[in-house]
């Protein structure tokens, strides 16, 4: 701005300078001015549409920073759910009685009663539940007398 400032005050000396006549030099003064008045409003103008764009980008920027904390906490909550000390329910079907039911993840446990029949299920946390599958039963329960 201060070159701006600094070029006016040369053109104006100039003109000052080598118009000789007053009432022509008074009318080209006018006329700068008026076209200097004209440079300013566009320039306002310009600075007003600049602001307002940076306006909506630091209003774009809060609700985006709202959206990503808000997806962060949901983040968190799963992380929280996946990694939590607490057991998770693990669902057994009874091979009895096809009775569906839901336990509390325990290591330590090796059988359980099913709650409908009453029959015992032995537990395998260590096995492929696919391989068991493909293995069929062994005979080594008590519930359907295979051997």
């Amino acid at each position: 701005m201060a070159r701006l400032n600094d070029a006016y005050k040369k053109l104006v000396e100039d003109l000052n300078q080598n118009i000789k006549n007053k009432e022509d030099l008074a009318y080209v003064k006018e006329k700068l001015a008026d076209f200097v008045d004209i440079v300013i409003q566009e320039l306002n103008g310009v600075v007003r549409f600049k602001e307002d764009k940076m306006d909506q980008l630091e209003q774009t920027q809060r609700e985006l920073d709202a959206k990503i904390n808000k997806m962060q906490q949901i983040l968190d909550n799963i992380e929280k759910d996946i990694y939590s000390d607490e057991g998770f329910d693990f669902e057994i079907v009874c091979p009895y009685c096809n009775y569906e039911f839901f336990i509390d993840v325990d290591e330590e446990k090796t059988e359980i009663q099913c709650p409908e029949c009453e029959n015992m299920i032995e537990l395998d946390w260590s096995g492929n539940p696919d391989e068991e599958a493909d293995s069929g039963c062994d005979g080594s329960c008590s519930g359907c007398n295979r051997m």
